[in-house]
This record gives structure tokens, sequence and C-alpha cells, in this order.
């Protein structure tokens, strides 16, 4: 997982909150809005940082040094 620990544009601690936020929208269904207001994630710059993250490593792990 390569999430960012801080949001880019305010610097709150968000990394700590992907593992359940990951679990609840992606495993049980459940809405990303209520998941992030039950997480207490309120801004919108933090609620992009994890709604728009795409879990890349698996993909560029293939690319390695050769």
């Amino acid at each position: 997982m390569m999430i960012p620990v801080r949001c880019f544009s305010c610097g709150q601690v968000v990394a700590d909150k992907w593992e359940e936020f990951d679990s609840r929208v992606h495993k049980q269904h459940e809405d990303p809005k209520k998941v992030l207001s039950d997480l207490g994630v309120e801004r919108y710059c933090c609620r992009r940082m994890l709604i728009g993250h795409v879990d890349l490593i698996d993909e560029i792990i293939n690319y390695g040094r050769h």
C-alpha cells in the first residue's frame, strides 16, 4: 500500500484511516460518503486523498530492475 501519510493540502494524517475505509467500501460495499463521515474525515481535501487513491504498487513492482 502506498497511500500518502498526510493530506497534500492541509497536512492532516489520512493513512491511518485507509485500511478501514478500503475494507468498508470495497469489501462491505458501504457508501464512501458515510464511511468517511464515520471516520471523521470532514475536509474535502482529505476526502479526495482517500477516494482518489489508486493502489498501483502491484503493477509497478513488475517493472523492477533487470
